[in-house]
């Protein structure tokens, strides 16, 4: 899939430990995005990472984007919490928001960014 129309290549599969996040920046179609992955048991989430309250990224320390408990994606800014598994913004500033969605799929080990039509 590598050099495939239409996919990013971000990591390995074996990168991402369970209940860790990372974060990434591409270029999509001209355009350069950060990207945030979190792995949750056998699943892969990911988000821009910019938070709906005023657009900043949300990691203050690079590639770090969970709460303490790792049970939602926490905004360094202003202390927003999302849920991992829809972005939904459960408490702080931007309750109601949504972090926007990228998808992704797991392919041979490696995971990749796939364009959105």
């Amino acid at each position: 899939m590598s050099g495939a129309a239409g996919v990013t290549y971000l990591c390995r599969l074996g990168d991402l430990a369970e209940g860790a996040s990372a974060g990434f920046a591409v270029e999509r179609r001209g355009t350069q995005h950060r990207v945030l992955v979190v792995r949750k048991g056998a699943r892969l989430f990911a988000y821009e990472n910019r938070c709906p309250h005023v657009g900043l990224p949300l990691d203050f320390t690079p590639g770090r984007f969970l709460n303490r408990e790792r049970t939602l994606i926490l905004c360094a800014n202003h202390g927003a919490l999302f849920r991992i598994e829809d972005g939904h913004c459960v408490a702080g500033p931007c309750a109601g928001q949504g972090l926007e969605p990228f998808q992704i799929r797991v392919v041979d080990g490696a995971v990749y960014l796939v364009d959105q039509d």
